[in-house]
This record gives structure tokens, sequence and C-alpha cells, in this order.
């Protein structure tokens, strides 16, 4: 089966149930390389188990995804890595102990050769430093490479975690939430680090604040009890009668 040559990511009829319960239904998305992406809808609509059969952390029990034209249906998560995809998760999933560098260096050495080499000094690989450094920059936390997790705020681990997906230089990035628990202040923040990334990243996005779905994303698709209900473009999808009726709200804006 030949695809485009431009899709970063296609889904094709992927269904996952859990105890009988059908989490995912016959979803089907093609996501183009270089795309902005959002993934909306109410809780329990089965984002995030999307997120899980993309990464391979959850594996599908009906339907095919491929991932750059091959398929990795069948593959584990580190195989889908080292195809060029990464994650971030709703709660942070960092070495709180460690620093904020360090953190990055586990990052950046877990898709290299580095890691089975086991007797030498990580000191000597100089271009995982250079590496871990400049994502560090690209996420607003230069100055805070020798900073212990644990110390940092919410939303510098937020941007951390950024980093360490980012670390690996890939070429689809799903991020679940990236401003959850966030203030106002920071959400902005945040919104306008990922808007500055490589726009030829593949940006893969589950989203509950709208203002942030709406403004760092040119592509919505809306998911209900499992299923696709609407897809499209942005400013489509915000005046979708079914969209407005199910999770936006009648009231919302359509200037």
């Amino acid at each position: 089966m030949t695809e485009p040559p431009n899709l970063a990511l296609n889904l094709s009829n992927v269904s996952k149930a859990f105890d009988g319960l059908r989490a995912l239904d016959g979803v089907s998305l093609a996501v183009t390389a270089g795309e902005r992406r959002a993934i909306i809808g109410p809780n329990g609509a089965g984002k995030t188990t999307l997120f899980g059969l993309i990464s391979g952390e959850t594996r599908a029990a009906e339907g095919r995804i491929t991932l750059f034209g091959r398929d990795v249906t069948r593959l584990p998560p580190h195989r889908r890595a080292a195809l060029g995809l990464a994650r971030t998760y709703q709660i942070t999933n960092l070495f709180p102990r460690l620093t904020a560098l360090e953190n990055c260096l586990l990052a950046v050495q877990a898709l290299t050769s580095a890691k089975l080499h086991l007797h030498r000094a990580l000191s000597s690989y100089t271009d995982h430093f250079t590496r871990a450094r400049s994502v560090l920059e690209a996420v607003g936390l230069e100055g805070k490479e020798d900073e212990v997790v644990r110390n940092l705020s919410h939303g510098e681990q937020r941007q951390l975690e950024i980093a360490l997906a980012l670390a690996g230089a890939p070429k689809l990035l799903l991020l679940d939430e990236p401003t959850a628990g966030l203030s106002p202040a920071e959400s902005h923040m945040m919104t306008a680090l990922l808007k500055k990334l490589d726009p030829a990243i593949t940006l893969l996005v589950i989203e509950h604040d709208m203002d942030v779905a709406f403004e760092l994303t040119n592509r919505i698709t809306v998911l209900h009890y499992g299923k696709v209900i609407a897809d499209g473009l942005s400013h489509e999808v915000k005046v979708n009668p079914l969209v407005r009726e199910t999770y936006l709200g009648t009231g919302l804006e359509t200037a």
C-alpha cells in the first residue's frame, strides 16, 4: 500500500478496547510533514489512548499505523523513537534528583550508541554536552543547567520536558497537554516557545485550553467517545455546529 510521500503519520481505522469498553473506534488520521495539529475532545474521548497507540506504548486491536511511510503498527516504542518520534506526558516524567543538564544528557544519549558504552566516561562525549545545552537554551532554560530538577518550578519542569523530547532531534513530536497546571503567564510563554520550534518538526498536540489549541495549530481533530467527529482547519472546526454542541459550547466566539 503506497502513501503520499509527505505524510508524517497515517492511522487507518484504528481501534482499541479496554475490558470491553471501546476507547477508540475506527479512527483514521493523516498528518502531513511539518503540520501543526491539535487533538481535542472531552475527558474520556480517547485522546491519550490515541497517543499511546501512536507511540507504541499501547497495541492497537485493529487498524494500521504508519510513520513516515513505514508500517509501525507492531513496532515497540524504542523502534518508533529511532524513526524520529518523541512525546511528552500529562504528568512530568523527569529524574527529580538529577540536574536539568543531566536529564538532557540522558535523553541525548538514549538514541545513540553511547548508551551501550558502559565503561566510557560521559564527560568524554563533548558533542552530547553541546546538544544538551542547545536544547536547554531552545526552551528558555539557559542558566538552569546545574539546577536540580525538583527545585525547578512546575513551568520550568514543563520546559525541561520539551527539551528532553527535542534532545533526539525528532521529526514528529507528540505533546500531551503541554500547558497543564501552568498559570496564564506560563501558558502564554509555553505557547510562544512551541510556536518557535523548528517548522520542519511535525507537531501533534493534545490540549484542553482552546485558546492555546487554536493559536498553536492550523488543523484540529475532534474526538468524542473514541470517534473522530470533526477534522479540518482551525477556523472551520471552531464554527462546526456538532463541535460547538459537544465540546466547545454554543457561546464560543466565532470571530
